[in-house]
């Protein structure tokens, strides 16, 4: 879309702090357009709960969103059940869900630049009777792509996994060569075209305590790993690893680093989230679109109390925007 940028937001769980995360950013003038993917009346009634001033405005595709202080534009969702701040409904699952779709498609037809989303409830969706493992495989489905990769970044960090949920029991099975391959090629590709990074740097953990200890303390490394990073050098991919997880995260390895690419998920997101919680972005590698989120859980016991931060949702829009226009530019240089 020509103009300025314009960013979907989905409000995420009704019951949770994703609506009021949203009103808050209302408060104060944006530098992005956000259009707000949620039902109004909801909004309308955590906006009267908090006490907050805000104007809301039916957006439509085409339309500039509001970025003053005070007003918000709203792109309005049928279906949410409840309003209550705290309380889970399953009967407002789809609703959430159908929110997760409009944005999406709306990314895909170019009505957005990207698409930021507030926290959802897995449990909740489950317990509707609705599979749902989270906004990565959703989206995965919804642009039909085959693999997609999931970084969380903070302003000195960047962690890509090359599993994600799983039980720690089942990964090094995951781990497979062609695995690697694909999330390698795609953590390379995306630092380079939404982040414009020309030849970016990994790290690569080992996946066994001190990458193996030459085979001693396990032969994934010996096996897969790095036959595998070996194959990927050869393509141009500079890859350093594997190297111990333990260590890895120091200054010696970091500042010659671009991402770090980690086995596992507690391997590399305990020492992002330590290093930046609350100012941490979830990011999706791997999809045509745009796609970032906050670092946090719905906060049940926060919904409603007006206590909610919203720095991470405000690091995810910045991000997000960042992403869209270094994408812009690249579609840009193709076309040119």
């Amino acid at each position: 879309m020509d103009g300025p940028l314009a960013l979907a937001l989905t409000a995420g769980e009704p019951a949770g702090i994703g609506p009021e995360l949203c009103l808050q950013l209302a408060q104060e003038p944006r530098t992005v357009g956000l259009v707000v993917v949620a039902s109004q009346a909801l909004l309308e009634a955590r906006a009267r709960q908090l006490g907050l001033a805000v104007i809301l405005h039916p957006w439509h595709p085409g339309d500039l969103p509001r970025v003053e202080a005070g007003h918000l534009s709203v792109l309005h969702v049928e279906g949410c059940a409840s309003h209550e701040a705290g309380t889970l409904d399953p009967a407002s699952s789809a609703y959430v869900l159908r929110t997760l779709e409009i944005a999406g498609r709306g990314c895909l037809q170019g009505d957005f630049d990207g698409m930021v989303t507030a926290p959802v409830h897995k449990g909740v969706i489950n317990e509707a009777g609705i599979p749902f493992s989270g906004h990565t495989e959703f989206l995965q489905e919804l642009c039909a792509v085959e693999r997609v990769v999931m970084m969380l970044a903070t302003e000195q960090l960047r962690v890509a996994l090359v599993t994600t949920h799983l039980p720690l029991k089942d990964v090094s099975a995951a781990i497979t060569p062609e695995r690697l391959v694909q999330v390698a090629r795609i953590l390379d590709a995306d630092l380079k075209k939404f982040f414009g990074i020309e030849q970016p740097r990994l790290l690569v953990a080992g996946l066994n305590p001190h990458a193996g200890e030459g085979g001693h303390l396990g032969r994934e490394e010996i096996d897969i790993i790095e036959p595998t990073l070996n194959k990927l050098r050869a393509e141009g991919l500079v890859l350093t690893g594997p190297l111990p997880a333990d260590t890895l995260f120091t200054p010696h390895w970091l500042d010659q680093a671009d991402a770090v690419l980690a086995m596992y998920h507690d391997q590399g997101l305990p020492v992002l989230k330590f290093q930046g919680f609350g100012r941490a972005v979830n990011i999706t590698l791997g999809l045509p679109i745009v796609r970032t989120s906050v670092d946090h859980g719905t906060a049940l016991d926060l919904a409603g109390t007006g206590r909610a931060d919203s720095g991470s949702l405000h690091a995810a829009i910045g991000v997000a925007g960042h992403m869209a226009r270094c994408l812009k530019s690249a579609n840009q240089e193709t076309l040119s």
